[in-house]
């Protein structure tokens, strides 16, 4: 039988991997009888730990949240995880870069030297999401208190591109999910005032208090929110394609063109030519795409494609002969 301290440890491991334990099941597993069991604890109770103790037939043990932080048990890849996430939060623009440092250096100080040369063996350079925005975590926990108890939420928002000197538009909108992805924290919302469904910037939002009335949720388009924000981000109102899609012959070779055409398809034709179907939010951002190849174009569809191509070449004409009257 494996030692007091040691026994402990695994029983509160077990305790923290589900919510409720039957008490035969804990004694089985740690090869017990139930005297020790109760015994052991009483132990883990004494030290801080919350445990309740489950009435009924298969009377059992469960774990709570405490008022105050006891000792926290991880297992060594539990920790080297948490180690990592930290020194990774700040640059994904999860998580403010102090505090996140500041966690990390705490969790490094109480580590055995074993696990601590392996998370500072483990250098690496994380590069940034694409223009990653660190939102107040106040902002944060406000507008998700509201989700969770389905209040009407009161905020002052400042609009993408707006003018930084302008009073931000005082809104109202029944909060339905937040979403993090790319660098970026989201709101989805429907919003009282026009009476649709939009996607607001966490850190250009100002919650206001106190929030408003509780509300029945509705369902975001679709059912399912990662879906409905793949397509607003595409400029869809549904669904995960994009709203424009064409096809081209490029002359290049497959290999030159697949590095560039992330959601696309790149079929090869021979050695020096490649067909290309993608999408984007517009027909003449379509056609401005493909022109970074700086490649010759052929078959191309459908005929919005072509025209928006006509589009591009009337306007990098007058760019290159800016005398000229216009056409």
């Amino acid at each position: 039988m494996a030692g007091s301290p040691q026994r402990m440890l695994t029983l509160l491991s077990l305790l923290q991997t589900r919510r409720d334990w039957p008490g035969r099941v804990l004694s089985e597993r740690l090869a017990i009888s139930d005297r020790t069991l109760r015994r052991d604890i009483d132990h883990l109770r004494e030290l801080g730990y919350r445990i309740t103790a489950i009435k009924g037939p298969d009377g059992g043990y469960r774990l709570d949240a405490g008022s105050e932080l006891p000792p926290l048990l991880f297992d060594d890849d539990q920790v080297v995880a948490l180690a990592l996430a930290l020194r990774g939060a700040a640059a994904s623009g999860a998580a403010d870069a102090e505090a996140s440092l500041r966690a990390l250096a705490t969790v490094r100080q109480v580590l055995p030297s074993r696990l601590r040369h392996r998370i500072d063996g483990a250098t690496f350079t994380t590069l940034p999401a694409d223009s990653a925005v660190v939102v107040d975590s106040g902002v944060l926990m406000g507008v998700n208190a509201a989700v969770r108890a389905r209040e009407v939420l009161r905020f002052d928002y400042a609009s993408v591109g707006g003018d930084p000197d302008t009073t931000p538009a005082a809104r109202r909108a029944e909060p339905h999910h937040v979403v993090f992805g790319n660098g970026r924290w989201y709101l989805v919302a429907w919003d009282l005032d026009v009476d649709d469904w939009r996607v607001y910037r966490l850190d250009r939002l100002t919650p206001r208090t106190p929030t408003g009335p509780r509300f029945s949720p509705r369902t975001v388009p679709g059912g399912d929110v990662s879906d409905f924000l793949a397509a607003r981000f595409k400029g869809a109102e549904r669904g995960i394609g994009w709203p424009c899609v064409g096809e081209v012959v490029v002359e290049l070779p497959a290999r030159e063109v697949i590095p560039f055409v992330h959601d696309g398809i790149v079929e090869e034709l021979d050695r020096c030519r490649s067909r290309i179907v993608v999408g984007s939010w517009s027909w003449v951002a379509l056609a401005a795409s493909i022109g970074r190849f700086d490649a010759a174009v052929t078959d191309v569809a459908p005929r919005e494609l072509a025209d928006a191509f006509a589009v591009l070449a009337r306007r990098f004409a007058d760019v290159a002969a800016p005398d000229r009257p216009p056409g």
